[in-house]
């Protein structure tokens, strides 16, 4: 009897998840959107193309693409529009979307467009509306670009008196896939775990990504942080656009946890930026109206002004709010697959792209009724700006590197591509007793059109209305970049060019010196002050040359006479080359590089070492691998893969956690560990890192990856976790009610600090000043180690430069470590309290990582 009744509970079972399933495997394109609208029969519908309805599968990009071609091919009221590629070549797309009459003048309309807010005339009426529709910058939150086809089918074939009023007052601009390379991850990952019957539960393979996640682009960054640092060419592709139509309303489309509802902005009121503008929160709260009215209307939950922000203007929804466009987030609960149970009941993906549809077309007719007013208020934003400007007390900024033209070039480009001017001095300038040479010094003045943008990037703002950040509280990018920059109060003597800047293809280097097979010089130098030097470096050591570094600075003979030579300055001499074609392999890595080499003509030096000194050590190409893997931050992991592809090429071993026990590790020279969870490695994995340091391995750590060094006893020093930190903060009278506030007052959600470099010391080698600005959003601090001479880098006695970090965290991180080395055994150990290659923009302290892979047994400091 109990069999029986088993089996018949079984059979109920199986058919209540078998009629669930059904319920959400997918839908007609026509259940995502309105009721009683007719569509013309011309216009394919998603599931006529790709053979499926929406919902039933998660979209690869390349069905994405088919399907906006498809349109473009078949209504008068497409076209598509190629803006560039991603890293894995994945083309990016912007659908643009009007009346079938306005399709041949989009561009003239565009140009109008813009030439109005250039000129600072006033909106009209008429004008036309420009509406930028943008889908899942995190590919696992693709409910945004599976939505993206309902509402391209939308805007295509829908008929009547709405749509036509859209699409004669507006060009909607649509660009379906933000990140083509991590949706695709994300389908491949959701689409191989599923059966026939969906499973809701959690638990359940299909609801837990694998390392990476789809989140990410192909170097595991979050591109919805890449706005503004431009590090990628998908941000490049898409800023370049963005300010070429200038448009009126931006959306960003994401998902959030599966057990929250949906969210739309405005957020956390006190949260928001004070650059942005008062009416920029009142118009985002008047398109709100009509998101709750739709929802409202389907029964949907969701809510508002909480979670959420509006300051860092690296952001897909606060990078237009500095740019006189209207940034609108929509953030979904996620089913992160078919469908997942949830504290709401359960999550479909069906209904997650009903409701990203849903949030587009209310954003539509929102901005319809409100048309007038976005028009003049982007109007505005942009007429107002010569008034801010002369009623600023700065007058703009100057930017100033005398060793480096590729840092400096590379902050020049990124402010160009945000459409910000610098003007190179045509006369040298002495302010405050400080000389800007005209050969390396630029002008930013703050008169001209992105004034807002400006003040944002160039800010160093300590104090704010709200402590609380949903991402970092300060950018500064001269400190990313590690360029000297002053604010100008008044611009007298100050003399420059009347021609901006402009981003140039690099040139050739000066290579006569080793073109000639026959130069008879005795060595080449290398200085190592170039951002690009560890690249020439690397190039060379895998063309099989020999190279040296020198400990000490020196004076040498060159053809100009005698020059000075810093620390760090790598040698190619000729007496050790064993490459019969190794000035032919260096001229090519010049051409490569656009660095040259100063050819040395004796070994004799005037100053300082000889050539031959044992302070020439020899380099050695690193062979590298980083400790990957679930636990460990896929981001920090992805930015030191893309730093040393990008500036070493250099291919790193990435290798998971749990495969290190029975790894030969005698093959790599570095070991690399990031922010995370070690807990993992086993013991027998610690004693083979353990083993392999005391050999002779070096082994780098950041974060909580130095804290690791420290409890498996590699680092001789200790540390002040982040509970430590938090423990100093008084708990005793608090309500429950200001726990939000105590937890933002407790960490660093992300500032910019001063540190101190000891300039003699290898690891700082290509530093010409001792002072290095470095990012930190993390409380765990590096203790000083016992021993002389291990400490690198510390911060200085008043360390904050930038961003927000309560007073007692700023007092307890002053004068402590950010950088340790010494040996162990005949290795080396090598901690950062920081991320030294955060977001893959600062590249202030990039350097550091690189140094440590080159020079870490150019240096031997006892532990004890």
């Amino acid at each position: 009897m109990r069999g029986y009744v088993f089996f018949v509970l079984a059979l109920v079972i199986s058919s209540w998840l078998t009629t669930l399933s059904n319920s959400v495997m997918a839908a007609p394109v026509q259940d995502y959107l309105p009721d009683k609208v007719k569509y013309d029969p011309k216009i394919p519908t998603p599931e006529q193309v790709l053979g499926f309805e929406l919902g039933d599968h998660y979209l690869r990009h390349d069905q994405v693409l088919r399907y906006m071609q498809t349109l473009a091919d078949t209504s008068s009221r497409v076209s598509i529009k190629k803006i560039g590629q991603t890293h894995e070549l994945r083309d990016l797309v912007l659908m643009q979307f009007s009346a079938a009459d306005m399709q041949p003048k989009l561009e003239a309309i565009r140009q109008q467009h813009i030439e109005k807010l250039a000129t600072g005339q006033p909106a009209q009426a008429s004008d036309v509306m420009v509406l930028w529709m943008g889908y899942s910058v995190h590919g696992d939150e693709s409910s945004g670009s599976n939505a993206a086809l309902a509402v391209a089918y939308y805007l295509a074939a829908a008929q009547g008196e709405h749509v036509n009023r859209l699409l004669n007052n507006s060009v909607v601009l649509l660009d379906p896939s933000l990140n083509p390379d991590g949706l695709d991850r994300f389908a491949m990952w959701s689409n191989m775990h599923r059966g026939s019957v969906a499973s809701a539960d959690p638990a359940h393979r299909e609801h837990i990504q694998d390392w990476p996640t789809g989140r990410t682009n192909h170097f595991w960054f979050d591109l919805n942080r890449d706005w503004l640092l431009l590090q990628h060419p998908e941000s490049i592709a898409r800023i370049e656009q963005f300010h070429l139509w200038k448009p009126n309303v931006l959306t960003d489309f994401h998902e959030m946890g599966t057990d929250s509802t949906y969210f739309f902005q405005p957020g956390i009121a006190t949260r928001t930026h004070p650059l942005t503008p008062v009416k920029n929160t009142e118009l985002t709260k008047s398109l709100a109206a009509f998101h709750a009215q739709a929802f409202d209307q389907q029964g949907q939950l969701y809510f508002t002004q909480e979670s959420f922000d509006d300051f860092y203007y690296g952001k897909g929804s606060t990078y237009p709010d500095i740019n006189g466009s209207l940034g609108i987030l929509f953030e979904q609960g996620s089913s992160r697959g078919k469908i997942q149970e949830s504290i709401n009941g359960v999550v479909t993906f069906e209904q997650a792209i009903k409701n990203q549809v849903t949030a587009s077309l209310s954003t539509f007719q929102g901005a319809l009724i409100n048309k007038k007013p976005l028009l003049d208020y982007q109007a505005d934003f942009y007429s107002n700006v010569d008034k801010q400007a002369s009623d600023d007390p700065l007058n703009g900024y100057l930017l100033s590197e005398k060793h480096d033209s590729f840092r400096l070039n590379a902050l020049l480009t990124t402010l160009k591509r945000h459409q910000i001017e610098a003007y190179q001095l045509t006369k040298d300038l002495t302010l405050d007793n400080q000389n800007y040479g005209k050969d390396y010094s630029y002008f930013v003045p703050l008169a001209q059109p992105q004034y807002r943008l400006i003040k944002a990037i160039f800010s160093t703002q300590k104090q704010f209305q709200d402590n609380t950040f949903y991402d970092v509280s300060a950018w500064t990018l001269p400190y990313a970049y590690n360029i000297e920059f002053k604010p100008v109060k008044r611009s007298w003597g100050l003399k420059t060019r009347e021609q901006a800047w402009q981003v140039e293809t690099p040139k050739l280097a000066n290579v006569s010196a080793t073109l000639n097979e026959q130069s008879d010089y005795y060595a080449y130098g290398l200085p190592w002050d170039d951002y690009l030097a560890p690249k020439f470096l690397s190039l060379a050591l895998q063309a099989g040359i020999i190279a040296k570094v020198s400990s000490e600075p020196f004076n040498a003979i060159t053809q100009q006479g005698q020059h000075s030579f810093a620390r760090g300055t790598i040698l190619f001499a000729k007496g050790v080359q064993t490459q019969p074609d190794w000035r032919a392999k260096l001229t090519k890595i010049e051409q490569q590089t656009a660095l040259t080499l100063l050819p040395i003509k004796s070994g004799l030096t005037p100053i300082g070492a000889d050539l031959g000194s044992r302070s020439m050590y020899p380099v050695a190409l690193p062979k590298v691998l980083i400790i990957g893997g679930k636990g460990v931050s896929q981001y920090e992991v992805g930015e030191m893969w893309y730093y040393m592809d990008r500036y070493l090429a250099i291919a790193p071993t990435i290798v998971e956690a749990n495969r290190i026990a029975k790894l030969d590790l005698s093959r790599y020279s570095h070991i690399v560990m990031a922010q995370g969870n070690y807990d993992q490695l086993s013991k027998s994995a610690i004693e083979n890192i353990t083993a392999w340091v005391k050999q002779g391995g070096t082994i780098f750590g950041q974060k909580s990856g130095a804290a690791w060094l420290v409890d498996n006893k590699l680092l001789k020093t200790s540390y002040l976790s982040k509970k430590e930190m938090a423990d100093r903060f008084e708990t005793a009278n608090l309500t429950y009610g200001e726990r939000e506030a105590l937890q933002g007052q407790q960490r660093i959600a992300g500032a910019i600090y001063k540190t101190e470099l000891d300039l003699t010391h290898p690891l700082a080698f290509g530093y010409s000043h001792a002072e290095l600005p470095v990012f930190k959003n993390s409380t765990m601090l590096l203790m000083p180690a016992k021993a002389p001479f291990t400490t690198v880098a510390k911060y200085t006695e008043k360390p904050l430069l930038a961003g927000f970090s309560a007073a007692r965290n700023v007092e307890q991180i002053a004068k402590g470590v950010t950088l340790i080395a010494h040996n162990h055994g005949k290795g080396r150990v090598i901690a950062s309290t920081d991320n030294v290659n955060f977001r893959g923009f600062w590249y202030g302290t990039s350097r550091i990582f690189s140094n440590a892979l080159f020079f870490s047994k150019v240096y031997s400091t006892k532990a004890e």
